[in-house]
């Protein structure tokens, strides 16, 4: 029997306050209009003092248990996808793994930036297809709210702090039909954040705050997605007009709309939570998912493109069959 892994449960989770940018205005020189019309972006979640990576994982990972009516103990391996964890170590998913009370799960976590929660679930399919394991949850939490320099323009109006879970299963039903996942270092400078404790020349005494060069990183964010909507549907020799909702990485409303021209998908078709999250980094493709189950938009039996590109520069896309 041919085995392939499924999306068995979704969850997700929001800290409670909402950040404006007509707050953001207040501290920086900006607008709500100037905002939003760049960005798509009018507020985003900002974790409480006492909230962690590993805290708001737990939250969304145990709805995603629920949905799929599973136990934690029969979690095989939890990876969690995060850039501003608690600890270097131990991982967040062993955080996590605590929290849950799982014993009998290797854990660890994947650092791919905002591409993070694609990556976890090309790792999870291989996982699954392999017979290595029955159950992979996997999850992206970030508080990118405190990497990011309050004082800076161009990277505070961008990101915010949430988390979103998946756990993927073993079936014998259509599931994920392929994920395809790339990096390439050469762009290391246009998007990082330095770790001054342990970095070495210039960096170690740059504090650790995101560092964008966002024109930059826009012009290749936009043709990099195009080529691997381009790869994934000639992967499965499936033409534009079979995908039935395409849930994109939320970063930039105008990078967004690029890939569902590429797809010649109304924006309708396009599962967008940009503009009340801002970017929350790996979380942002989980948490666009798993509200669009959640509101019925995506139903089973339905065709799903996810994409993400982030810092490295990595990118990548998986297509499934809810």
């Amino acid at each position: 029997m041919i085995r392939y892994s499924k999306v068995l449960g979704t969850g997700g989770y929001l800290p409670a306050e909402v950040r404006t940018n007509e707050q953001i205005s207040e501290t920086v020189d900006t607008s709500d209009s100037w905002i939003f019309e760049r960005t798509g972006i009018k507020s985003r979640r900002i974790a409480g003092p006492d909230e962690t990576a590993s805290s708001m994982a737990e939250i969304a990972a145990r709805q995603a248990l629920e949905a799929a009516g599973c136990e934690p103990d029969a979690v095989d391996l939890i990876i969690v996808a995060t850039g501003s964890p608690e600890y270097v170590y131990p991982s967040t998913a062993c955080l996590l793994q605590q929290r849950l009370g799982i014993n009998n799960a290797a854990a660890f976590d994947l650092q791919a930036a905002c591409s993070g929660s694609i990556f976890a679930m090309s790792i999870a399919d291989q996982y699954i297809k392999s017979g290595a394991a029955k159950k992979v949850l996997i999850v992206g939490s970030e508080i990118c709210s405190r990497i990011v320099d309050w004082t800076d323009r161009s990277t505070c109006i961008l990101f915010g702090d949430g988390a979103g879970a998946l756990l993927l299963g073993a079936s014998d039903e259509l599931g994920v039909l392929s994920t395809h996942i790339h990096s390439d270092g050469e762009f290391e400078d246009l998007l990082y954040c330095a770790n001054p404790q342990a970095a070495t020349g210039e960096k170690r005494n740059e504090p650790g705050y995101i560092n964008m060069r966002g024109n930059e990183v826009f012009k290749v964010a936009v043709n990099t997605l195009g080529r691997i909507v381009d790869e994934t549907l000639e992967a499965n020799n499936m033409d534009k007009s079979e995908i039935d909702w395409l849930v994109p990485h939320q970063a930039n409303i105008r990078i967004i709309m690029a890939t569902a021209k590429k797809l010649k998908m109304s924006m309708d078709q396009v599962v967008v939570t940009l503009e009340h999250q801002g970017n929350t980094s790996s979380a942002s493709v989980l948490l666009a998912f798993n509200e669009a189950v959640r509101d019925g938009r995506i139903k089973r039996g339905q065709v799903v493109l996810l994409e993400a590109f982030g810092a490295g520069f990595t990118w990548g896309s998986a297509i499934i069959k809810y």
